[in-house]
């Protein structure tokens, strides 16, 4: 097959099927987002020029069709950097177009010279330690969804963890012996093993132990699920957090900031380490913000002095590990909301 018969779909596919799973070795998370980033430009492209994606071909992208459909993002009130994430996604196709099919290294090799907007500096939000312990005590930790919350919003914050990361953690990937420690999957499939404090590693076990989930054959589930024993969504963990931020808030308004996130936990964590006086290599690892190759790596790293100052940082919330009902189907509400959740 000669490379002008090839069709601009089938170009398209081999950049997803191909190049970027095998080749660049990107995670399923990255993959999905360029893919979002090509439906929403083969959307413009209909809207702007007429062109259905079945016939659009690589001789109609331009640099002129390129800008315009950033501008069109930052029209529609996303941010810069979500306009240069999407540019990402452009640039990346066009480079691997531009070693697979070298006659179009003109058309694409303009658009590799638009360049990234210079992003405005982001105000790290984050709340205060006096505020994640009024947040932490909010769930009723007697019923099932109270306690599975409690444990949640605790590991997210203790572990520093990102949303994708605590609803992938698998029970494997949990060690609660001394040193007690969590796995946690990271963007670009990098793992990396950050210490659990005293108080988690006994909530956790608790936990465990009442959903007689102990046994070696439990290894490969998650931790967190639904009540249909599905994993938990980014949306269902916002709305957890929402959820007791709301009780906190009207309690006290003074300590919970406006806006605060799921990933605002995760920024608290890294606010209360420096503050404890941490050393910044200490937090970048903890983080995942290095490029951490294996987790053997960062195990070697992982020495007594680290452990002893991030457990100088951990908040005692006087959480407690109740004797807990067996039934735990009291909290219709949530229960409710999830499974209908499950079915969107």
């Amino acid at each position: 097959m000669k490379n002008k018969e090839i069709s601009f779909s089938y170009i398209v596919a081999r950049f997803f099927r191909i190049y970027l799973p095998g080749e660049r070795g990107f995670s399923e998370n990255t993959i999905m987002a360029y893919r979002d980033t090509f439906k929403q430009f083969f959307i413009h492209c209909k809207e702007k020029v007429g062109k259905e994606p079945d016939k659009f071909q690589i001789t109609d992208l331009s640099r002129d069709l390129i800008c315009d459909f950033l501008a069109q993002i930052e029209h529609d009130g996303k941010s810069v950097a979500t306009r240069n994430q999407r540019l990402a996604a452009i640039k990346s196709f066009c480079s691997f177009v531009k070693y697979e099919y070298p006659e179009y290294i003109d058309i694409v090799g303009d658009i590799l010279a638009i360049r990234m907007k210079k992003q405005p500096e982001q105000i790290v939000k984050y709340m205060s330690v006096e505020g994640i312990g009024v947040l932490l005590r909010q769930a009723d930790a007697h019923t099932k969804s109270g306690y599975r919350d409690m444990l949640l919003l605790t590991m997210i914050y203790d572990s520093g963890a990102r949303v994708s990361e605590i609803i992938g953690v698998r029970i494997g990937d949990i060690r609660t012996t001394k040193p007690a420690t969590l796995i946690l999957h990271g963007k670009g499939k990098k793992d990396r093993i950050v210490p659990m404090s005293e108080k988690t590693t006994q909530l956790v076990t608790h936990y465990l132990e009442y959903e007689e989930k102990t046994a070696p054959e439990y290894k490969d589930k998650l931790l967190f699920t639904n009540q249909k024993g599905e994993q938990l969504t980014r949306a269902g963990v916002t709305y957890i957090l929402k959820k007791y931020l709301k009780q906190a808030e009207h309690e006290y308004p003074d300590l919970i900031p406006d806006n605060f996130s799921p990933h605002c936990l995760r920024h608290s964590k890294a606010m209360h380490l420096l503050q404890a006086g941490v050393e910044i290599i200490y937090i970048r690892d903890f983080l995942g913000h290095s490029s951490i190759k294996t987790t053997e790596t960062y195990a070697k790293s992982d020495n007594k002095s680290k452990r002893e100052a991030l457990e100088k940082a951990y908040i005692d919330f006087d959480a407690k590990v109740p004797e807990l009902a067996k039934s735990w189907n009291e909290d219709k509400s949530l229960m409710d909301f999830l499974s209908e959740l499950c079915r969107e």
